[in-house]
């Protein structure tokens, strides 16, 4: 996957994408590549979910699914529907047995989608005119926006578990995850589970994530609270602001975490080498953690992993009672 080509526009979506109420519902870090527990394909034909854009009819159980969102790709094997796959976009590079096409989510070629013959695609942008196109030919779209926070996850799920007829793979998936997420926040004694942070998904300039985030929402579980909050215009960027060298250094974060460590090669070395970043807490005493890019700006199953790295590094390097 090019990941260095993925993160800025990754980074464009999120910003811009509007945050709106999803289906309710009751979730499975573990590996989507590993089928999960067989369940029953639901027969509740024809279906009407409530989506990002608006009432999504499903007439029959689909066969012929393309994904162009990477989150949903994980989700949509994650739950049982991977057999329903007939092709995913370039980036959605996990599980590695996804069918990957050119196919790209953020600039979509109606023509070629088109010619998979899908009876359902799934999207978590909403380029201009891709509902209405595919519409037109008779090709119904699900938008699933990056959620704000866990319970528009596990709602997403729900609604994916609906339009598949896979809906007892998705209550069971969301069980699990909330099962896991429980276990790694057991797992960090109460007395660490605090400290600041700064979380950084681009540089020049460096852009991170506030606690209104999908990340924010995970971290805050750890008890952990982001810089950002207090940047200026915080909310006005949807929760991913720009942050200046200064605003960083004046906030001496207790944690650093990178989720830009393949897109743009950053490290704890290369952290410790920018002009005045080498007397910050996080850098002076081995609070600097490096992340996958994939794992931290997705939504799906592997959640846990970015949420059990970062409670590792609780454990690991607790920060001071004050």
């Amino acid at each position: 996957m090019s990941t260095r080509r993925w993160q800025p526009r990754l980074l464009r979506a999120l910003v811009l994408l509007p945050l709106v109420a999803l289906l309710g519902c009751s979730a499975s870090p573990g590996s989507p590549a590993a089928a999960p527990a067989h369940h029953a394909p639901s027969r509740a034909f024809p279906v009407t979910v409530r989506a990002a854009n608006g009432a999504v009819t499903i007439h029959s159980r689909p066969t012929a699914i393309i994904s162009l969102s990477p989150a949903a790709t994980e989700m949509l094997y994650a739950i049982g529907a991977g057999r329903q796959i007939k092709a995913v976009d370039e980036f959605s590079n996990y599980p590695p047995g996804a069918p990957r096409t050119k196919l790209d989510g953020l600039e979509p070629n109606i023509e070629a989608i088109a010619s998979y013959k899908p009876d359902l695609v799934v999207v978590s942008d909403d380029p201009p005119s891709l509902n209405r196109q595919l519409g037109a030919l008779g090709i119904p779209v699900l938008y699933q926006p990056a959620p704000a926070n866990l319970a528009q996850d596990y709602a997403e799920y729900a609604q994916l578990g609906a339009v598949t007829g896979d809906a007892a793979g998705a209550a069971a998936e969301v069980s699990h995850l909330k099962s896991r997420i429980a276990q790694v926040v057991d797992g960090v004694p109460k007395a660490d589970r605090h400290g600041t942070y700064y979380f950084e998904i681009g540089v020049d300039p460096y852009y991170s994530e506030t606690g209104s985030t999908f990340v924010g929402d995970l971290l805050g579980l750890l008890g952990l609270h982001s810089i950002a909050d207090a940047a200026t215009g915080a909310a006005a960027s949807g929760g991913y602001p720009p942050l200046s060298a200064e605003f960083i250094l004046k906030a001496n974060p207790d944690y650093i975490f990178l989720a830009d460590t393949l897109c743009c090669h950053q490290s704890a070395t290369t952290v410790a080498a920018r002009p005045g970043w080498s007397v910050m807490s996080a850098v002076r005493d081995h609070r600097v953690v490096g992340l996958n890019d994939d794992v931290a700006s997705r939504w799906g199953p592997r959640i846990v992993i970015l949420l059990a790295d970062v409670a590792d590094a609780l454990k690991e390097h607790p920060v001071p009672a004050s």
